[in-house]
C-alpha cells in the first residue's frame, strides 16, 4: 500500500518523515504508527477499512525505518520515549494538524501514549494496542521473573556490542525470528515479510535500535532537551483522552490478563479494553477488523 513511489516526506525540526497518505484529505486524520520491528505495512489492512469510513489516514515511518532520516547528520541517534512522542508532535504540527486519532502498537504505542499524556489537546482518541506503553527511565528497574526476562532477551542482547553485531550484520534473521516468536499463531510469508524487509536498512535503524533498548535500562544518556520530560513520564501520569485499549490473545509474551484493574487505573476516559482472539504483538496484521472497529467506535 506504501510502497515507496508513493511516499510523501514533510520536514520537522529533526526528521524528514516518510508518510503515506490516504482517504478523503479533507477527512478527519487518523495516524496509524508501527512498532519495533516492522514497518508501514503492518497498517495494509486497517488502511482501507478506515478510507472507506471517510477518514484521512496517515501512516508515517519512525525514526530509523524506511525512508525517514535525520535532516542533520550530527543529529544524535536516539529514540528515546520521549523522542518518539515529539516526533509524533512535530509530525501533526508540520502537516498543519491540530487534533487527530492514533493507534500505535509496541514503539508506536509508546509514542501515542506519550503524546496522549503530554499534550492531550491533540489527541482526540487513542487506541492503544498493548495497553499502558509508557516508561520510568530514571529509577532502576526490578527484576522480573525469569520467564518474563527470557521473553525479553533481545532486549539484553542489544545492550551488548554482540547485539551490535548481531543487527548490523543478521537484522533480518533476528528480525523474522521476533515477528515469529511474538505471534506464534500466525504463518509469516516470505512475501510478507520481503515487502516490510527493507525498511530495516535504513542507514540509522541500528543506532535507533540500539539507543532505545540502552536508554530504557538505564545504559545510555537520553538528549538532554527530554530530562525533565523522562522525569514526568516517570512518574506514570494517567491517560485523560477516550481510548480503548487491545492486547492479542496469541503474543509470544504470553496471554494478557482479564482483570480491567490495571488499565482502569492508567486510562481515566477507558471505553473498553479487548483481549483480541486471532492476534499476536504485532495485532493490526492479524484483526485491522478490530483495530478499525476501536477507532470508528471512539470516533
Amino acid at each position: 500500500m506504501n510502497d515507496l513511489s508513493s511516499v510523501k516526506f514533510v520536514q520537522t525540526p529533526v526528521l524528514n518523515i516518510g508518510y503515506g497518505e490516504h482517504g478523503d484529505a479533507s477527512g478527519f486524520p487518523i495516524v496509524l504508527l508501527h512498532g519495533f520491528p516492522y514497518d508501514v505495512r503492518s497498517w495494509d489492512g486497517v488502511v482501507p477499512l478506515l478510507t472507506e469510513a471517510g477518514y484521512r489516514v496517515l501512516v508515517p515511518y519512525l525514526r530509523g525505518y524506511g525512508p525517514t532520516s535525520f535532516r542533520d547528520s550530527d543529529s544524535p541517534r536516539m529514540a528515546e520515549q520521549a523522542a518518539i512522542g515529539q516526533d509524533l508532535v512535530d509530525f501533526a504540527e508540520a502537516l498543519g494538524i491540530g487534533e487527530f486519532a492514533v493507534a500505535g502498537f509496541d514503539w508506536g504505542n509508546r509514542a501515542a501514549c506519550v503524546t496522549a499524556v503530554l499534550q492531550p489537546h491533540m489527541v482526540k482518541a487513542l487506541v492503544a494496542i498493548g495497553g499502558y506503553s509508557v516508561q520510568n527511565t530514571v529509577l532502576r528497574e526490578h527484576p522480573a521473573r525469569a520467564s518474563d526476562e527470557a521473553k525479553r532477551w533481545y532486549q539484553w542482547y542489544f545492550n551488548t556490542e554482540q547485539g551490535r553485531v548481531g543487527l548490523e550484520e543478521n537484522r533480518r534473521d533476528i528480525i523474522r525470528h521476533l515477528w515469529e516468536t511474538w505471534s506464534p499463531g500466525w504463518k509469516y510469508t516470505d512475501e510478507a515479510f520481503n515487502a516490510s524487509a527493507p525498511s530495516f536498512d535504513n542507514p540509522d535503524f541500528v543506532e535507533i535500535t540500539l539507543h532505545s533498548y540502552r536508554h530504557r535500562h538505564r545504559n545510555a544518556p537520553g538528549e538532554d532537551r527530554f530530562i525533565e520530560v523522562e522525569r514526568k513520564l516517570a512518574e506514570g501520569p494517567p491517560i485523560s483522552v477516550p481510548s480503548i485499549v487491545l492486547r492479542g490473545v496469541d503474543s509470544g509474551f504470553g496471554r494478557p490478563t482479564d482483570d480491567p484493574s490495571g488499565d482502569q487505573a492508567k486510562f481515566s476516559n477507558l471505553v473498553a479494553r479487548r483481549n483480541v482472539e486471532g492476534a499476536g504483538h504485532d495485532l493490526p496484521v492479524q484483526r485491522p477488523d478490530a483495530v478499525a472497529a476501536a477507532l470508528l467506535e471512539l470516533l
